[in-house]
């Protein structure tokens, strides 16, 4: 891996955790659930789809595009890391139902997106 792929890597990653904040921030509320969350994982892997479905069209489209775009801002911004977390603490609190919802929500909501994304794009 070369010094500029981490900078592109770097570069997008700052950009997508600043992005995931800033919507982190526009959904605080005294639910409880972590719609923050659910939304980022949506909106990133319909975003991802997006990009996917792009570089499939562009012969795999430059390096420092796919670094700096899906590994960097769109890594950045979907957190996984986050998911786990929320689910655990609704299973803690053992609020099952919220955890099933939020589980498949995310799951099946960002399967669907990306799909959705791809081949929107794919396609045309």
């Amino acid at each position: 891996m070369s010094g500029q792929a981490i900078i592109w890597v770097a570069l997008g990653g700052a950009l997508g955790a600043v992005g995931r904040y800033l919507v982190g921030l526009s959904f605080k509320a005294a639910s409880g659930f972590p719609w923050a969350t659910v939304s980022v994982n949506i909106l990133g892997s319909l975003l991802m789809g997006l990009v996917v479905g792009w570089l499939s069209r562009q012969n795999g489209g430059s390096d420092a595009f796919r670094l700096f775009v899906a590994v960097g801002i769109l890594g950045g911004f979907t957190t996984f890391s986050a998911f786990s977390m929320d689910l655990f603490t609704l299973l803690e609190r053992r609020d099952i139902a919220a955890a099933i919802l939020y589980l498949g929500g995310s799951l099946l909501g960002g399967l669907v997106a990306f799909i959705i994304g791809f081949m929107a794009l794919r396609a045309a």
